[in-house]
């Protein structure tokens, strides 16, 4: 779902180049980007009482005072950069709106709200079940999002962002790698275990 790099190194050099349209075209081309990232793990009770294209403007605000400062010592590639920036502004947003929860929004299960994309989310299940499903679980798509909103609230907190990540983000296992700060091996272990981990739980779920 992010842009191409290319055409973002491109525009870096533009920016670094003292080129104010190719800065403004840079996070413009990241908006929607972000806005999906946003969205893929605000939660609903806040989703009533922020708007999220306001973080996404903050976000975008942000990243245009400190570019320059990124520029100079660009030490992951600049989605990665940007994708970071939003989540700690969500984070910010859930603490400030939920302080009263029962647990801390920074650790709320992500993979609740990403199951709503339907489309990337029916993909991931046809990949994780063993494709013996009963003609109803098939049929009704309600009844799927149920099973795998539970499985995924079943997983340890690292391992839903690598799946978020992976298969809503479309980020790929090095890139997943340098945002967790975890080794290239590390992290795809972990993508592992958590598919595995998904497809027994979804497969126990259908036996019970």
């Amino acid at each position: 779902m992010w842009p191409a790099a290319d055409d973002t190194q491109e525009l870096l050099s533009s920016v670094k180049s003292g080129d104010d349209a190719a800065r403004n075209a840079l996070l413009e081309r990241h908006r929607e980007a972000v806005r999906r990232m946003i969205d893929l793990r605000m939660d609903k009770v806040l989703g009533r009482r922020v708007d999220a294209s306001d973080i996404v403007q903050d976000v975008l605000v942000e990243a245009n005072r400190r570019l320059n400062e990124y520029l100079a010592n660009p030490l992951m590639p600049f989605h990665l950069w940007l994708r970071q920036m939003a989540k700690d502004r969500l984070i910010d947003a859930h603490r400030r709106h939920r302080v009263a929860a029962r647990r801390s929004l920074d650790r709320e299960q992500p993979l609740l709200s990403a199951a709503n994309d339907e489309g990337s989310a029916l993909d991931l299940i046809g990949q994780i079940t063993d494709q013996q499903l009963t003609p109803a679980a098939a049929a009704t798509w309600s009844e799927l999002q149920r099973r795998f909103e539970q499985a995924c609230g079943q997983l340890d907190p690292q391992d839903q962002e690598i799946v978020v990540m992976r298969h809503f983000e479309r980020l790929n296992n090095s890139e997943v790698a340098e945002a967790l700060g975890l080794s290239a091996q590390a992290a795809s272990m972990r993508h592992l275990r958590a598919m595995r981990r998904l497809r027994v739980l979804l497969a126990g779920e259908e036996e019970t």
